[in-house]
């Protein structure tokens, strides 16, 4: 059965950067639809070129690798389009591209994502090449021995690189034996010790049809769109494994050092975050946009690059997952300056949680944000990941007509509170890795 539509009025901007998909100014019909099978989508009818681009999401992704298999997942998910049912490798990416259809696979920490692009007159054999992709991936050894190789390569040049590095050792410390501690691609050793009945385990594991978010934009109509989810899906498993729980971060200040030759170090830095979900999400998402957005003209940036000439960049961030949230930066500068450009960091960090912004700097965000904003919906491909990315945080189908009202809807004394509540300058914890000079690890 289909569901009510809601109509979505969009401004669009830069139409040159639109030739995919929606006229500059255009009214979007996002329709809420159940298959006939029950499985709930989000769609939007765009015919104006005969083409849909469609996204799933199984979700729990790398979080349910098992303990010794970390990184089976993220093999899994990337093999699904390398041969199916009776087509190998070869026979199955000629006939993927004789349809002129462009599928994706990966897996991230939350989620399997397959991306599929496809044309509207060819839309039977391509969903029937992505359905043997879901429901039967070869893992053929010959093609997983590549694959296994790539991984591990990548693996050990992740040892070698300090951003890597220390993204890894953050996460570790901040979520101790949760999953998400853990590499999504896993370790050299768990991945060379992975079987093909492994990846078959993990397939059933994780691509399973009730955790399942669905998204298409484009030539399709819902009662098409109902029964090819219903064929994508046919034969997959009900979900078996648990969802982990919702992890705690154990972050306490101080720093980490990890020892690496060069010129420079690494920083990341963070602490606790907060909920998509929380009332007070967006005034701590306008207050973290003030404070380090990953921009020119944030306070971080003036005071570490334009003031002092620390760092060429930094940025903080609201790591709002399925599973756990913080609070990240990170920014790279000499050793012999890492020492003061932390307590500079510190110094940002309780500025505004004892003072807020200013009325100057709230409209001002205010008006980059929501002018930004519009500027995201620039093709099928892109309109269709926003809408299964909404479905994951568990936003309504007209988010995307209040989500600037609940921009503009931020005051000053919304963000000093949040700014109170969520940043913890003591709580801070920085993990350095380089050769810092004249500065110690501290226990946290």
């Amino acid at each position: 059965m289909i569901a009510v539509s809601r109509m979505l009025s969009l401004t669009l901007g830069l139409g040159a950067a639109l030739v995919l998909a929606l006229p500059l100014r255009a009214q979007v019909e996002v329709q809420e639809i159940t298959s006939p099978g029950g499985v709930e989508a989000w769609l939007v009818e765009e015919d104006s070129l005969p083409f849909v681009a469609l996204e799933l999401r199984f979700l729990g992704g790398t979080s349910l690798d098992p303990d010794g298999q970390e990184g089976v997942t993220s093999l899994m998910a990337g093999l699904m389009g390398q041969g199916a049912d009776d087509l190998d490798e070869q026979a199955y990416a000629e006939a993927t591209e004789a349809l002129a259809a462009r599928f994706g696979f990966s897996a991230s920490r939350d989620a399997v994502s397959v991306s599929a692009r496809f044309l509207t007159d060819r839309q039977d054999e391509a969903l029937s090449l992505l359905g043997a992709a879901l429901r039967a991936p070869r893992f053929d050894e010959a093609t997983l021995e590549r694959a296994r190789a790539r991984i591990i390569s990548g693996i050990r040049s992740d040892q070698r690189n300090p951003n890597a590095l220390a993204g890894e050792v953050f996460a570790r410390l901040a979520y101790g034996d949760h999953p998400y501690a853990r590499p999504s691609d896993g370790t050299e050793e768990s991945v060379a010790a992975l079987s093909r009945d492994d990846l078959l385990v993990a397939h059933q594991r994780t691509v399973a049809r009730d955790r399942v978010l669905v998204a298409a934009v484009g030539d399709i109509s819902a009662e098409a769109l109902g029964a090819a989810i219903d064929a994508l899906l046919a034969g997959l498993p009900e979900a078996t494994a648990d969802l982990p729980p919702y992890a705690e971060v154990g972050l306490e200040g101080g720093v980490t050092v990890v020892p690496f030759d060069g010129p420079q170090s690494v920083i990341a830095f963070g602490h606790a975050g907060i909920a998509r979900d929380d009332p007070d999400f967006f005034a701590a998402y306008l207050m973290n946009e003030v404070l380090g957005g990953g921009r020119f003209g944030t306070r971080l940036m003036r005071e570490l690059r334009e003031r002092r000439g620390l760092t060429y960049g930094v940025g903080s961030f609201l790591a709002s997952q399925q599973f756990g949230d913080t609070l990240q930066g990170r920014f790279s500068t000499a050793n012999d300056r890492v020492a003061e450009a932390i307590g500079i960091v510190r110094e940002e960090w309780r500025r505004m949680a004892e003072e807020g912004i200013s009325e100057a700097e709230l409209s001002a965000i205010k008006t980059y944000l929501t002018g930004e904003y519009p500027l995201r919906f620039d093709g099928n491909s892109s309109i269709a990941r926003i809408l299964v990315g909404m479905q994951m945080q568990g936003l309504p189908a007209d988010y995307i007509l209040t989500r600037n009202d609940k921009v503009e809807a931020v005051t000053l004394d919304d963000v000093r509170a949040i700014a109170a509540r969520l940043l913890d300058p003591e709580g801070l914890h920085f993990v350095v890795v380089g050769q810092p000079e004249g500065l110690e690890a501290e226990d946290g």
